[in-house]
């Protein structure tokens, strides 16, 4: 099966075409033809050798961690898919940059008909971070004032609408050119992160979502605007700058774990058109196509997810 292997760490230009063997599967896995994946940070991260320390991997290694596609085999354990099911799903230790990927089945959730994968594929992993990172670690509550910050991002698109929807009063930053589509999320106020200082210019918050990667600045002056109790919750890591038991806030590191009641609860808001994926650029699925999606990516500014697609049924 082709694949996009990294044989050494580096720019994007590490990334290259390989034929691979198609993986075996265990007793409680599945195997799935891909259709589309997602462009993530954590992969930019790990193939540029940012995380060698912390996840070191063997070369050649597939990276690609969000899985949307087809059931095509499963193990003699599997219970919870069949062959021809519609999935999405996380794999943990990558290998989505595949024709086909081995996933344990409490890694997947089936998604209806009714769904493409380019509307559904992100809810995998940013989507569930998202809602995780609200609802499991947050535990929001209506009329609360919530701040998210990369509101145009891949998970903060969602953050917003999802915080939105559950009666949050939302600020989110942004750049200038994304103020307006964060708007269009149903923010109720926008802060252009380059034009002012956000700490500056708001009212104190009950909760702060950070994925801000900028060596600690952005930590700093979240929990400045900080309700005395609130929550500072990170995707990155946890706050180190700051002895948050003073003032009796809660500082959580967010990593997002397979969750069935997540996934249902974004599908069925996704079906129901109360929450919608915004797909800034498809990519194909060819070793320029990968690369160039990554070099995207990190020159920022992109309005939701980029995705890379196998081009197996139309607008994947």
């Amino acid at each position: 099966m082709k694949a996009i292997v990294m044989s050494d760490y580096g720019n994007a230009s590490v990334l290259q075409e390989q034929e691979v063997a198609r993986p075996a599967l265990q007793d409680h896995e599945v195997l799935v033809e891909m259709h589309v994946t997602t462009v993530n940070s954590g992969d930019q991260l790990i193939r540029s050798g940012a995380f060698r320390e912390a996840l070191p991997v063997r070369f050649p290694h597939i990276l690609g961690v969000e899985i949307g596609g087809v059931v095509q085999e499963t193990g003699k354990r599997v219970s919870r898919v069949k062959p021809g099911d519609r999935v999405i799903g996380f794999s943990f230790t990558g290998g989505a940059y595949a024709d086909y990927i081995a996933v344990n089945e409490h890694s997947l959730a089936v998604i209806p008909d009714t769904l493409t994968f380019g509307e559904t594929t992100s809810l995998s992993g940013v989507g569930l971070t998202a809602w995780q990172a609200l609802f499991r670690y947050g535990n929001i509550q209506a009329g609360e004032r919530v701040l998210i910050h990369a509101g145009a991002g891949a998970v903060g698109h969602l953050a917003v609408q999802l915080a939105k929807q559950h009666g949050a009063y939302v600020v989110a930053t942004a750049r200038t050119g994304n103020l307006e589509f964060v708007r269009g999320l149903g923010a109720d106020e926008v802060i252009d992160y380059l034009a002012e200082d956000f700490a500056e210019v708001m009212q104190p918050v009950d909760l702060v979502l950070d994925m801000v990667r900028d060596g600690g600045a952005t930590e700093s002056r979240s929990f400045a605007v900080l309700k005395d109790g609130g929550k500072y919750l990170s995707l990155v890591s946890p706050a180190v700058r700051h002895n948050p038991v003073v003032r009796g806030i809660e500082n959580l590191f967010v990593q997002a774990v397979p969750d069935s009641a997540g996934w249902s609860s974004l599908i069925r808001s996704v079906q129901e058109h109360k929450l919608k994926v915004h797909v800034d650029q498809f990519f194909p699925f060819t070793a320029e196509g990968v690369a160039e999606a990554h070099r995207t990516n990190e020159a920022g500014g992109k309005k939701g997810q980029l995705l890379i697609s196998w081009n197996r049924e139309l607008q994947a």
